[in-house]
């Protein structure tokens, strides 16, 4: 808050103060007053209007200025009211009170809408599980004819595995906000997780010829297995997705880990088509699709944010690194965490 613009808008008072100062003056002539009288009542007069315009401005300056300063060092910036106090002047407290109703009414909104929000999401999830079912029915089913109907079975069948995955993407997505309360952290074997990937997938890896490689991945991490395999599953869809089909020696998909004091790093390793440079720094980024997602009419935008939001809760960091038509290289980090390690002891315990 600046005295300038504090004693600009006080202009009023100013204006007042010279009116008052001449009719003094006048009246005190009229009464043939002595000259130093008339000095110093001016002089008092005076004193005290500034006294009163100091005095009121340092007192709303210190309150505004807390005003001020709190709100921009806020990320969360409604949050401003819970760190002021009520002023002392009338002119706060009005706007104090009237701040104060509508953070009331903007948390009882955003209430109402979270409760719809979660509602949807609720029935989403419903609806999804609901509608694995059918499709578990209708894999049942394309594997009793796959001697009888090979051709037919085969395009089913991969047609069917992808809205299955369509529909877990939705699902993880759908719960990623929320998704430390489905989380179970504990001590999970990577060769276990990566062989169950291996096996949802083997259709496409065999159909198209893939070198599925492991190496070294006999490994535990803590994490949550269940989201592990989602995330491990995104991105092994991407390598067999943006295969390069072009290449003479064939399609390659390599999985190894690296450990160091610090933590375990898995890699997944693919030589297909690479990701351009202009587009590797979007990777991550919220329905971007980029150079690859218009050649490949597949590509939603959404598996890999989804994989770099799940890794972000779970306390690994994930990286990705690419050389188009060359290869892509994508790096999980679990760090080690003694935290995690307490806590899994003491539930065994108990």
């Amino acid at each position: 808050m600046k005295f300038g613009k504090y004693l600009k808008d006080r202009l009023y008072s100013v204006i007042i103060y010279i009116f008052v100062i001449i009719a003094v003056i006048l009246l005190m002539t009229a009464f043939k007053s002595q000259i130093e009288l008339k000095i110093t009542v001016g002089i008092i007069i005076t004193l005290l209007w500034i006294s009163e315009i100091f005095i009121d401005f340092f007192r709303k300056k210190r309150y505004f200025d807390e005003f001020v300063n709190n709100t921009q060092n806020l990320e969360q910036k409604y949050l401003v009211m819970e760190t002021l106090s009520e002023p002392s002047f009338y002119e706060g407290k009005i706007i104090y009170d009237v701040i104060s109703d509508i953070d009331k009414s903007m948390v009882e909104n955003v209430k109402k809408y979270c409760h719809a929000t979660q509602d949807f999401k609720e029935y989403v999830e419903m609806w999804i599980h609901e509608i694995k079912l059918p499709i578990a029915s209708m894999t049942l089913i394309l594997h009793n004819y796959k001697e009888k109907y090979p051709d037919v079975t085969e395009r089913m069948t991969h047609h069917v595995n992808r809205v299955n995955n369509y529909l877990e993407q939705i699902l993880y997505y759908v719960r990623s906000e929320n998704a430390q309360k489905d989380y179970i952290i504990s001590d999970c074997r990577l060769s276990k997780l990566i062989a169950a990937v291996a096996v949802k997938n083997k259709d496409d890896i065999l159909e198209n010829n893939i070198d599925f490689q492991v190496e070294n991945a006999d490994a535990d991490v803590c994490t949550d297995s269940k989201w592990l395999e989602f995330i491990l599953n995104q991105i092994i869809s991407n390598s067999i997705k943006y295969r390069d089909e072009k290449k003479t020696d064939g399609s390659v998909i390599k999985i190894y880990v690296i450990k160091n004091d610090k933590s375990t790093v898995l890699n997944i390793y693919d030589n297909g088509i690479g990701i351009p440079a202009a587009d590797l720094p979007r990777v991550f980024d919220k329905s971007f699709t980029g150079e690859n997602g218009h050649a490949y009419s597949k590509a939603t935008g959404m598996g890999m944010y989804i994989v770099k939001n799940l890794c972000e809760k779970l306390g690994h960091k994930i990286t990705i690194e690419s050389v188009k038509g060359e290869y892509t290289l994508v790096s999980i980090e679990f760090f080690k965490n003694d935290f995690y390690k307490e806590t899994l002891v003491l539930r065994n315990i108990m």
